[in-house]
């Protein structure tokens, strides 16, 4: 695996029972990138997107084959999945904040992992908020509950919550689906920092998000990869008529 991938995909395959979900797929996502996975619903890329922190594990039926490579380490070979998920953060469609305060919801992931004093993981807690452009528009409410909070102020929160146990991977099925477009350029903001020291792997819809902060795109039809590569290429200059029709809403 080349030191410059943090992901590595390998002729995947998944199944729910006999229903085939994903047909060998093989890709390598960058470290400090962007890489984005579009196509139209149904066609697999949240199974992927789940895949790559085991979420899918706990579904009856699921079962993988091929190869998926974090830091060149095979995922699927570590018996604790939770191990991998310190590595791996999850940022989901719905923004879902814990039903307590905002401080309680940065501190948790640190409190239950490891002994660490409750100062220092305050400071932790303060410090993400801010990375998250977060900490100004709460700072004064640490101790109300989070569900007070708007949605786009709910989703930074998660961003933040999920870099507690600083991964070097998030992973965001469409995160700012249920935003509006103001929110949505503050998250759009955010990843574009997050980036400079992490991997960002993001589901979406939105074909002018994919263009706007994507560094790579993936194309999905029918659990198949149909192109992949620079996003600025593959919008440009689609290969294949069926991308071509998706990005022109011919679909």
């Amino acid at each position: 695996m080349s030191a410059t991938n943090a992901v590595k995909i390998e002729n995947v395959n998944i199944w729910y029972g006999k229903n085939r979900v994903l047909k060998d797929v093989s890709l390598e996502m960058p470290k400090r990138s962007i890489f984005a996975f579009i196509g139209p619903s149904g066609c697999g890329k949240t199974t992927l997107l789940r895949s790559l922190n085991r979420m899918n594990d706990f579904i009856r039926g699921f079962r993988l084959s091929g190869t998926v490579l974090m830091d060149g380490q095979n995922i699927y070979e570590d018996k604790r999945p939770q191990n991998l998920r310190k590595k791996i953060g999850m940022v989901f469609q719905q923004p879902n904040p814990l039903p307590t305060t905002i401080l309680r919801n940065m501190t948790l992931p640190l409190s239950e992992h490891y002994r660490i004093p409750a100062a220092q993981i305050k400071r932790t807690a303060l410090d993400k908020l801010i990375s998250c452009v977060l900490y100004d528009e709460v700072k004064d409410k640490l101790n109300n509950p989070a569900f007070a909070l708007s949605g786009g102020q709910q989703q930074r929160l998660c961003i933040a919550r999920a870099l507690m146990l600083d991964p070097s991977v998030i992973l965001f099925d469409e995160p700012c689906s249920a935003l509006d477009p103001i929110s949505t350029f503050k998250i759009e903001d955010l990843l574009n920092e997050l980036k400079k020291e992490r991997t960002i792997i993001i589901v979406t819809h939105n074909m002018e998000q994919a263009k706007r902060i994507a560094d790579y795109t993936a194309f999905f039809y029918n659990g198949a990869v149909v192109e992949s590569g620079e996003t600025t290429k593959l919008f440009s200059k689609p290969e294949t008529e069926l991308l071509d029709r998706y990005i022109r809403g011919k679909f």
